[in-house]
């Protein structure tokens, strides 16, 4: 599979992970079917707005049906098929990070395509991770986690700089982004575990 072939199935599973990410944020806050639908899609397509807009491209998601039935119909079928509501949380989670490593993946590739240069390209993949979960913690009352003190941003821009270097070094792209997606999974998922965090002001 190319490289031009590959990015928008990553893109479309991310798109499915935040979703679920984003439905199982509204269930465990007793949103109706709307609600959950509506949060599971601005959480799956609101990071790859952002990115097209960032890019001056026509986002994706209003362009390909693709990306809005991919959301909706993940975000549905979570509304049904959801966990016992004392594993939800950790489901988010788990979710959460690998929707983020996806994210930072496509959205650092795709900004390179666009010849944006790879500092630049490095702060729209990580904008592009983190804006579906802000999106949907927004949404559902919580403090988005990029705000908290988790390792939650620096895991993303971690991953960017990772794929980023990667392709610079014209390492197969499929590869490199395995790779930096699941650097980024794994550290946001170590980060969890061991409690690791920012400082914060005393």
């Amino acid at each position: 599979m190319s490289s031009l072939s590959l990015l928008p199935v990553v893109d479309l599973i991310g798109i499915a992970v935040f979703a679920a990410s984003g439905a199982v944020a509204g269930v465990a806050k007793r949103l109706d079917l709307f609600g959950v639908i509506f949060v599971g899609f601005t959480a799956a397509l609101g990071g790859g707005i952002l990115r097209d807009v960032f890019i001056n491209v026509q986002p994706f998601a209003f362009v390909d049906w693709r990306y809005a039935a991919v959301a909706v119909v993940t975000a549905a079928a979570t509304f049904w098929l959801h966990p016992a509501v004392s594993k939800l949380r950790w489901t988010v989670l788990v979710l959460d990070a690998a929707g983020l490593g996806l994210f930072v993946v496509t959205g650092t590739l795709k900004a390179l395509d666009a010849g944006v240069p790879a500092f630049g390209a490095c702060i729209i993949g990580m904008i592009t991770g983190i804006g579906g979960g802000l999106v949907r913690d927004l949404l559902t009352g919580e403090i988005p986690t990029v705000l908290r003190r988790e390792i939650y941003a620096v895991a993303g821009l971690c991953g960017c700089a990772s794929v980023a270097t990667l392709d610079a070094l014209e390492v197969q792209r499929p590869l490199g982004i395995m790779l930096a997606a699941t650097l980024t999974f794994v550290l946001r998922m170590v980060a969890i575990r061991r409690n690791w965090s920012a400082p914060t002001a005393s």
